[in-house]
């Protein structure tokens, strides 16, 4: 069968790889081709699952106009292959239709069908596909030589009732209904698989058709090594030899040596570098730190700030190399679980970026090596969304479908039935290609080799496959990846310097200084940490507080625990109270103990499942290590996983571990689920976290400019404002004299960024700008709408958000004068002239003016009120607690009063709602609250504003917070109008 589609023939065929594959060996078929539509992601994971179903690979590809096919593609060898994926991306790129003939595609067989058959003399390699039901036509024709038919029926639709199925994928594809497909947008009814037998009987009376089948069969052979001792398939060396990859690597441990541990490092430390380097060489690794050093020198050279994260970190050449800023030998993290001779997984280094210079180093690293190009990932069906898509292509009305989507419907109609029974079908079919978040690919060979790429958008080339093939197929990925974390610490830099040019520069490297630093080791203590990198959350803020976290060590592990899979596990409570309470150290497993001592007997890291693995369970360090990857779920299903979960129970009852025993632990690495952290990839997010909480201890008006210029954080700007404004800022609103497109700083007052007023385009904004910096401030109203190009409706922004305050006049005033400035035309004309233009004389009427419709000015155009929005209550009670009085409070039941700040919503095990809110109190302090199920269904949020909150204050490990009772919103005063 040489025209088989899989479901990557996206929105377009119906089976997964896997299915496929089980379908031929039911079939008892000794070679099967793979040929989907313009695409080739899933040609590897059909070479690699093919050996276990008795099946030989054959690989090609369908290249069609729409669902018009022009020709087949059937790869001879890995050459063939190469040619077509290099054709197919050549079109792609370019947006290029397939054309009626494939110019420069070599080894390959070429099978046209009936509908374009060149008018010319065939080559040798090339065919005319004959589907079954045109064998009577071409039995007795001459339209095309009798020898050079083939028998090619289309394989797509499983079974025949499947077509309705793939009209509702095309009609998904089409942005269309499915009662609006026409003839060429869709599969031929009669393209389903067929059996071996069924296939014969069609083209009995064609045998030619069938020996040219069995001719093309024969003569394809795609190979690919996924084995576990297959050879990496990156760029083998970095500088043209492995013997001067390995001398420059050496060249820039010595260097970093003296950089890192001084003039004379300990023995231990030099030894440790000798073994790491040997291991990095016999793996065949070299070029992949060079690659990496390689990318972050780029980044230091262009002043670029950057932390390298991962597995990585686990490595002293690693950060001798300058890729991590992670001293492996201080935090005790050991080479193996980076890189060990019984792995087959690659090596791991995420690179972070700020977001506005990871373009410029990902555009660096195409022009700097050859065979470059993005990881791609399968976006795919969700449940809810499919049945909107698969409703839409049904004609169903919005609100229908949102009635499905929520399954409400009682008394469903076939149509209602149908489409439910669609969604659930496609869900989790991949839809179409996406970009990975940061993973880049550089090969030995050219990157067609492997796949066929797409471009998106972004304007880099992506693979056709993901992650997962990536590594099976030994092509590992660089990570370059994008957070507003780094672009905080970056900018804050340089504020810094624009703001305290007296101050001496800081070293944002300098890890050591900020780790022994008292004001950075008081405010973790107390957990003032807004602002600051994975630590500002409550949830952070509240363990940090029950960890007395004040050290390095215990914000790795808070940095670990603090994910789902530790917290959900049960374990995060364990760890706090083992911290806490010596005593409760006697709880842990002996062996379990031994393993991990400085997390108490608790698997709090990734590298612990590996112990835990390896000590306890009694498995090799390659199967631990394959049981680490399934936490990941990916892997879960992948047979070697499973084989390994039933060793590790066969294991524990062979070393006579009690059932519950094993059990229990077996339940603490399930619930890592992919979330736990790699020891190392802590240790680089407390790095990260310290360098921020050093900047906002020392710097902290200079550091909130930073946050709120880079978006925020894990809450929004007003309250990173909020935030300044309680370290002694002055906050002043945008002004068209003072303020710059981003929000500024000058001395211990802050502006407002122009960019933080809602609607006002930003043509307006820089011509505003560029003027005031040719010809200077502006001196009244009259003066800016004489020097700037501005309409009726944006000049009314700048008026209303006080922007001419300055002018000390009324806002209601300068809205009147902005309307007969401006007259009918409702746009000022930009001409300058040495003479005041005459303005209509008017009389205004009395104005009136309360500072509440100020307020609501901000919040309106802003979003959020610069003043205190208690001011804004319409009443309040006559006594409430604020957070200081809470401590005094525990075990009482309370009355507060809170403006909301975020909600966090979860669910408890039995699969109900409830929810974690932070609010503020009065005096700007923060209040944390916990919702327990009974309470958030009858006193839900109702919107931002102020709440009465009735709770009872508690209090665990130092942490308080209030478990609520009852809560309503607070009503706001209305304006005089």
């Amino acid at each position: 069968m040489l025209n088989v589609h899989s479901y990557f023939s996206f929105k377009y065929g119906l089976l997964s790889i896997e299915q496929l594959l089980k379908w031929a060996q039911r079939e008892q078929l000794k070679a099967l081709a793979l040929t989907d539509i313009n695409s080739t992601a899933g040609s590897l994971d059909f070479v690699r699952q093919s050996a276990k179903y008795g099946v030989r690979p054959i690989l090609g590809i369908d290249f069609r106009n729409n669902a018009v096919q022009q020709f087949l593609a059937i790869a001879k060898n890995n050459a063939g292959f190469q040619s077509a994926n290099a054709f197919l991306s050549d079109h792609l790129h370019e947006g290029k239709k397939m054309p009626a003939e494939p110019e420069g595609v070599e080894q390959c067989y070429i099978i046209y069908p009936l509908h374009n058959v060149p008018a010319r003399p065939l080559h040798g390699w090339e065919y005319v596909g004959v589907r079954p039901e045109e064998v009577t036509r071409v039995r007795f024709s001459a339209e095309v030589p009798q020898h050079k038919l083939i028998a090619c029926p289309t394989y797509t639709l499983p079974q025949k009732d499947d077509f309705e199925l793939h009209s509702v994928l095309r009609a998904i594809d089409l942005n269309t209904l499915v009662s609006k497909l026409e003839e060429d947008d869709v599969a031929r009814e009669t393209d389903v698989f067929m059996s071996r037998a069924q296939l014969l009987a069609a083209y009995e009376y064609l045998p030619e058709a069938i020996e040219n089948l069995k001719k093309v069969v024969s003569g394809s052979e795609i190979f690919f090594d996924f084995s576990d001792d297959a050879a990496p398939q990156n760029l083998k060396t970095w500088s043209g030899s492995e013997e001067s990859d390995y001398q420059k690597v050496r060249e820039l441990c010595l260097k970093g040596l003296a950089y890192r541990y001084g003039a004379q490092p300990a023995f231990s430390i030099r030894r440790r570098v000798v073994t790491e380097l040997r291991v990095i060489r016999q793996m065949g690794y070299l070029s992949y730190f060079l690659i990496s050093w390689d990318i972050v020198k780029y980044a230091r050279d262009q002043g670029y700030f950057y932390v390298g994260r991962g597995s990585g970190a686990n490595s002293v050449v690693a950060y001798l190399m300058r890729i991590t800023d992670v001293d492996p030998i201080e935090l005790d993290l050991y080479f193996e679980r980076f890189i060990n001779l019984f792995r087959k997984s690659p090596p791991d280094f995420d690179m972070d970026f700020s977001s506005w210079d990871r373009d410029d180093v990902t555009r660096y690293i195409f022009e700097r090596y050859e065979h470059v190009v993005l990881l791609a990932t399968y976006s795919t069906f969700q449940h809810r969304a499919v049945i909107r898509e698969v409703g839409k292509a049904f004609g169903v009305p919005a609100y229908e479908i949102e009635k499905l989507q929520k399954q409400q419907t009682k008394d469903l109609d076939h149509h209602a039935r149908l489409i439910l029974t669609y969604g659930h079908r496609l869900a989790g079919f991949p839809s179409h290609l996406s970009v990975h978040a940061g993973g880049i690919l550089i090969s030995e060979k050219p990157i067609h080799y492997f796949t066929a790429t797409s471009l998106p958008p972004k304007g880099f080339p992506i693979t056709h496959f993901d992650m997962l093939i990536a590594e099976d197929v030994g092509l590992y990925k660089f990570d370059v990846l994008g957070q507003r974390g780094l672009g905080k610490i970056k900018d804050a830099l340089q504020i810094i310097k624009e703001n305290q040019p007296d101050r001496a520069p800081i070293d944002i490297h300098d890890i050591k200084l900020f780790k022994e630093d008292e004001l950075v080791k008081i405010n973790l203590r107390e957990a003032k940490a807004i602002g600051c990198f994975y630590v500002e959350s409550p949830a952070m803020r509240m363990l940090l507080t029950k960890l007395h976290a004040e050290d390095y060590l215990t914000l790795v592990a808070a940095s670990s625990i603090i994910r789902p899979g530790v917290a959900k596990s049960g374990m995060m409570r364990e760890y706090i109270l083992r911290f806490r309470i010596p005593e409760r150290r006697k709880d842990a497993h002996p062996v379990l103990w031994s393993i991990m001592p400085d997390t108490y007997g608790i698997m709090v890291y990734q590298e612990d499942v590996i112990k835990v693995a390896h000590y306890f369970a009694g498995l090799s360090l390659a199967e631990a290590d394959v049981l680490r990857r399934g936490m990941s779920g990916k892997y879960r299903s992948r047979k070697e996983f499973q084989q390994v979960r039933d060793k590790f129970f066969a294991n524990c009852k062979a070393k006579g571990y009690e059932d519950q025993l094993a059990a229990d632990v077996w339940r603490q690495i399930e619930s890592f689920a992919g979330y736990a952290f790699a020891k190392g990839h802590s240790a680089s997010y407390a790095i990260e976290s310290y360098q921020s909480m050093f900047l906002k201890s020392h710097y902290p008006l200079e550091f909130m400019v930073a946050v709120i210029n880079n978006g925020g954080g894990f809450y929004s700007r007003e309250f990173y404002i909020h935030e300044a404004r309680m370290h002694g800022a002055d906050i002043q609103l945008p002004c068209v004299n003072w303020s710059e497109d981003i929000t500024t700083i000058r001395g211990k007052t802050i502006y407002l960024g122009l960019n933080m007023i809602k609607d006002l385009e930003q043509q307006t904004v820089r011509a505003l700008l560029v003027e005031r910096e040719q010809n200077g401030v502006f001196m009244s109203v009259d003066d800016f709408v004489r020097r700037v190009s501005v309409s009726l409706e944006q000049l009314s922004l700048l008026v209303r958000i006080n922007a001419f305050r300055f002018t000390g006049k009324d806002k209601k005033a300068l809205l009147w004068h902005a309307y007969f400035l401006l007259g009918n035309t409702g746009k000022s004309q930009n001409k300058l002239s040495l003479f005041e233009p005459v303005v209509k004389r008017y009389t205004l009427p009395e104005i009136e003016h309360e500072e509440i419709e100020d307020t609501y000015d901000e919040m309106e155009l802003l979003g959020f009120p610069l003043r205190s929005p208690f001011h804004l209550l319409r009443e309040r009670p006559k006594r409430y607690a604020l957070a200081r009085h809470l401590p005094q409070c525990v075990g009482k039941v309370v009355p507060m009063l809170g403006y909301l700040v975020t909600i966090k919503n979860t669910g408890t095990a039995r699969g109900e709602r409830m929810h974690f809110g932070t609010f503020l109190d009065e005096e700007g302090a923060f209040i944390d609250t916990v919702h327990f199920p009974p309470v958030s269904t009858k006193y839900p949020f109702t919107g931002k504003g102020i709440y009465l909150i009735v709770g009872e204050v508690v209090e665990e490990f130092d942490a308080i917070s209030v478990e609520v009772h009852q809560m309503k919103r607070l009503k706001y005063q209305v304006m005089n109008v």
